[in-house]
């Protein structure tokens, strides 16, 4: 009995039972919870949003900070990657940081289109943070309309 109070334990139905396993578990998805808000993986960022229709796919990127000439994109095939890369601020001397959240280095994002891309008629624009790339459709994947003929 002395050892019940040593372990995590839950109240069921007014008595006392043991579920290590169950509390192990919380406090591992708390572990990776912190580690995922500290150290977030390379394929979330930058985030996307990315739909597309007959005629195109849109890709619109969060990059607040990054000028256009950071930012690296290209297209083959099917496949969009961006690349880019932020150098830290420079500080003066005798300043130290007192927190320090935004992101440097950088980051390589690869994303698999739903179709061949024409790669002439790529368009790329960045307003307010977000860079958004309309992909237009090669002519030999676009969807074809087949007239049904009557015998």
């Amino acid at each position: 009995m002395l050892t019940r109070g040593f372990y995590p334990s839950t109240y069921r139905g007014g008595e006392r039972s043991l579920h290590p396993f169950r509390e192990l578990q919380q406090i591992q998805d708390e572990m990776d919870r912190l580690f995922h808000r500290a150290y977030p993986r390379a394929t979330e960022y930058p985030p996307l949003n990315i739909w597309s229709n007959e005629e195109e796919t849109i890709v619109q990127a969060e990059l607040p900070g990054y000028s256009p000439d950071e930012i690296d994109i290209s297209v083959v095939q099917n496949t969009l990657t961006l690349r880019g890369e932020r150098k830290p601020d420079a500080l003066q001397q005798g300043d130290t940081y007192h927190r320090r959240e935004r992101r440097t280095g950088r980051f390589v994002r690869t994303v698999e289109l739903p179709f061949e891309v024409d790669n002439s008629a790529v368009e790329a624009e960045s307003k307010v943070g977000i860079l958004s790339i309309r992909l237009p459709r090669a002519e030999e994947h676009k969807p074809k309309k087949i007239q049904v003929k009557a015998s």
